[in-house]
């Protein structure tokens, strides 16, 4: 409701300084007011067109979707706020010489036109940030209604003064609800940040820093003004965190800074040199105190248990990387197994991204005994007679036909050892020995394994902890020191332009 209040007054009171300019000027209203519908209803469209193709696409697309209209909605709402500081004393007698013109060229276009634009760039400000709090809500039928309040209200507060009925004092009005929007906006931030990691953008600074949910429980209404009103969520990440006080803060102070504290024009520059600075210095301190070197990355060189499916154990294993890489199984009585290892791409694994490797454990076909006996045909099937092979009806040998099936699967992080398995097996078609016609029977591989679930967890979690240090190492020595600078170059570059408006208009000697 106070963004729709505030967006919609401002393009009331853009309306009403147009309307009175007219009405003093004995002109017709029409051409201002066909203007204004054409750019509300445009201003609507885009909103409900960002919306729909936000909603229409993928889970991960539209992550990526709400971070950009996140962040074009943080950009809309801070030149807002700065551009109403700068110009507001000046907007009326703008919009009249702007309006002069189109009626001294006669022509209702350009009035139309002039309304339209006027209107425009204030509805479309009004859609795109409507559209990122309203994704940011808890409940977007609460947050329509609220905004349809707000203007409905802002449209009655215009008309009003249009009218002459009442008096606000806009400068203490645009200050309250400046510091609103700017709370907004820091959520907006955060909810930006949030929505990037999710779309796979941005994978620093992903560590916890406090846990809200006992301020603000789910369902409550301190839930819903916490997380659905100012973007705040239950847990805030590192990265999420300081972007909310980097943005916050400067914008904070510049809205409640009271105007007799500010700057006269003459030290203003000086004011911002100084700002770049310490900018410029926080940079440096930064990329020099924060650690430059990244912590080991678990090693593929130890070797790795694995078991049986039984979960006895059956031996370790680990890789030989070079120009080919390959699977060394060692079983536990000490034969040792080489497997050549073909790349299958990457895939996600236990949490985590892994490059995907097979390989072939079918032995040599020489390797499979061409005759089986009754002795070896219980051995393969676990100590049993097969079902439907009698000893006494069945004598044996029979005639052994193999076909080998499954493979190993390996997959490895960096070169380290994630998750393996062997699944091989085979089948066995006996024919001969008694029987009349030939059997096909399963045979369990004798050389099938696995690594323990928990030895995966393990990895995993090892592998993850190496992730989020080195992605802090490159957020408080890389990303902080890069914003710190571009920061200090935009204020020294305002500092430069500032003092040379400054020696253009000093008074010559």
């Amino acid at each position: 409701m106070v963004i729709g209040l505030r967006e919609g007054l401002e393009a009331a009171l853009i309306v009403g300084m147009i309307a009175a300019f007219l009405r003093r000027n004995g002109v017709s209203l029409k051409p201002m007011w066909f203007g204004v519908g054409a750019a509300v209803l445009l201003s609507a469209a885009v909103g409900i067109t960002l919306e729909i193709v936000s909603a229409a696409l993928p889970q991960q697309q539209q992550e990526a979707m709400e971070t950009v209209i996140g962040a074009a909605a943080v950009v809309i709402v801070t030149f807002m706020i700065l551009w109403m500081s700068k110009n507001s004393r000046n907007m009326k007698s703008a919009l009249e010489t702007h309006a002069g013109s189109a009626l001294k060229g006669g022509s209702v276009v350009a009035l139309a036109g002039m309304a339209f634009l006027a209107v425009l760039r204030e509805g479309v400000e009004t859609a795109v940030f409507m559209v990122a709090a309203f994704q940011s809500s808890l409940s977007p039928v609460a947050a329509g209604s609220g905004a349809v309040i707000g203007l409905a209200i802002a449209s009655c507060i215009g008309f009003l003064l249009f009218r002459g009925a009442i008096k606000i004092n806009l400068a203490k009005f645009f200050t309250v609800t400046g510091a609103f929007l700017v709370f907004v906006a820091a959520g907006l931030v955060m909810k930006s940040l949030r929505t990037a990691h999710e779309a796979g953008w941005l994978n620093i600074g992903q560590d916890a820093t406090v846990n809200l949910s006992w301020l603000a429980p789910n369902g409550s209404a301190r839930s819903a003004i916490l997380t659905g009103v100012f973007g705040i969520p239950n847990d805030p990440r590192l990265v999420e965190v300081l972007g909310w006080g980097l943005y916050l803060v400067p914008m904070l102070v510049f809205v409640l800074w009271p105007r007799r504290w500010k700057p006269s024009a003459a030290r203003l520059p000086r004011i911002q040199f100084a700002a770049a600075g310490a900018l410029g210095v926080a940079a440096v301190a930064l990329a020099v105190a924060a650690p430059l070197s990244v912590p080991a990355a678990p090693s593929a060189a130890g070797n790795t248990t694995v078991v049986t499916g039984t979960e006895q154990p059956f031996g370790t294993i680990h890789v030989v990387t070079g120009s080919a890489p390959t699977l060394v199984v060692t079983a536990s009585g000490g034969a040792e197994t080489r497997y050549p290892l073909t790349s299958q791409g990457t895939a996600t694994h236990g949490g985590q991204l892994a490059d995907v490797y097979t390989a072939d454990p079918a032995p040599a076909a020489q390797a499979d005994p061409a005759k089986v006996s009754l002795d070896d045909l219980a051995g393969l099937n676990g100590g049993r007679m097969p079902v439907g092979i009698s000893s006494i009806q069945n004598p044996g040998p029979f005639a052994a036909n193999w076909s080998h099936k499954g493979d190993i699967t390996l997959w490895l992080v960096n070169g380290a050892i994630l998750d393996a398995e062997n699944t091989s097996g085979a089948t066995l078609t006996l024919s001969g020995g008694g029987l009349s016609t030939s059997r096909t029977i399963a045979v369990a591989g004798a050389g099938a394994w696995q690594v323990p679930n928990s030895q995966v967890d393990q990895a995993s979690a090892e592998l993850a902890a190496h992730d989020s240090a080195a992605a802090e190492v490159v957020l408080w020595s890389v990303y902080l020191p890069i914003v710190c600078l571009v920061t200090a170059l935009l204020l020294a570059l305002a500092g430069r332009r500032n003092r040379r408006q400054l020696l253009a208009t000093a008074p010559s000697p």
